[in-house]
This record gives structure tokens, sequence and C-alpha cells, in this order.
């Protein structure tokens, strides 16, 4: 039980102070893997590709996938619940004042520092993930650098469909072992 409510806090707390979406919350579960041990690196960046080729919103699929692995169903549902908590609380709380105070100077730069502040939490969840996923021991793994620029190109230039370059990347890296 003491588990569970620990993943509860723990998501809850993510929840409350990730702001910027599911990559956002990168940098928080990497702390939360380096304070509990609950997962590895190797675990983050799997829950990373997990994610974003599951349907849903990436934080959700990795509260639920880090609740799964360290408490199971009943880990995952209760991580999940413990990420939307605060969300639910804190949309009812200003959705009902938001009115009154959309025109204040001061909810504008509110707002205007909390992009900032996300667009941070993303530039460095960004960045752990390409440390975790192309360098290893401090070496670079060539064969995922090649892949990743590849896939970057094809995404940038010829406009393909990213989930036709998820399956192909799957299978690219169960062929080679990237």
């Amino acid at each position: 039980m003491l588990l569970y409510l620990k993943l509860y806090y723990e998501f809850f707390k993510i929840g409350l102070f990730t702001i910027g979406g599911g990559l956002a919350t990168i940098p928080f579960l990497k702390n939360l893997s380096e304070s509990t041990h609950w997962f590895s690196n190797t675990d983050l960046v799997n829950m990373i590709a997990i994610s974003e080729s599951t349907p849903g919103a990436i934080g959700i699929n990795m509260a639920t996938y880090t609740g799964y692995l360290t408490g199971g169903t009943l880990g995952g549902v209760v991580s999940t619940v413990g990420l939307i908590t605060p969300s639910i609380i804190i949309i009812l709380l200003i959705s009902s004042v938001l009115k009154k105070f959309k025109e204040n100077i001061f909810v504008n730069a509110a707002f205007y520092g909390l992009r900032a502040a996300s667009t941070g939490l993303i530039v460095a969840a960004t960045i752990e993930i390409f440390k975790i996923s192309f360098l290893h021991l401090n070496s670079i793994n060539i064969k995922a650098l090649i892949l990743g620029i590849i896939l970057f190109t094809l995404i940038r230039k010829i406009k393909i469909n990213p989930i036709f370059l998820i399956f192909i990347s799957g299978i690219i890296g169960i062929i080679f072992k990237i």
C-alpha cells in the first residue's frame, strides 16, 4: 500500500509542476529515476518510445508505464490518476476565475513566463533524450545517430507520415539492434 501512495504522491508532484505538456515530464521522470531507482535510463528511453508510439498524451502514457513497471496494473492506474489530479483541480479553479481576469496585465505576464518555462523543460528533455539515445558510455552510437538524421530529414524535407516512420524505425531497430 505504501508503494501506491508513493506513486500517487510522486506523480501528483509531477502533474502539479509540469508545465508544457508531456515532453516536459521527462526531466521530472529522470529525477524520479535517480531518486527512487524505480527504473533505469534505458527504461526511460523505452517509456518515451512506447509513449510516442501509442495513442494518448505522452505524459499520461509515461506515468502509466512507470506505474506499471513499479507496481503492476494498479501502479499504472494510481500513477495516472496522480498525474492528472492536479490538472483537474487547477483547471476547475482557473476556469472559474479566468474569465474575470482575461485582460489583466499580470495574468498575461504570468502566461508569458509559463511559456518560457515550458520551452526550457522541453529543451532539457530533448537534450536528455539525445544523450540517452545517441551516447553510450562516452561513445557515440553511430547507427542510431545516422537513423535519427535520416528520419529527421525525411520528416522535415519530404513530409513522410510519422506513423510510417515509427513503424519503419521499429523494424530497423529489430533488424540492426540499434
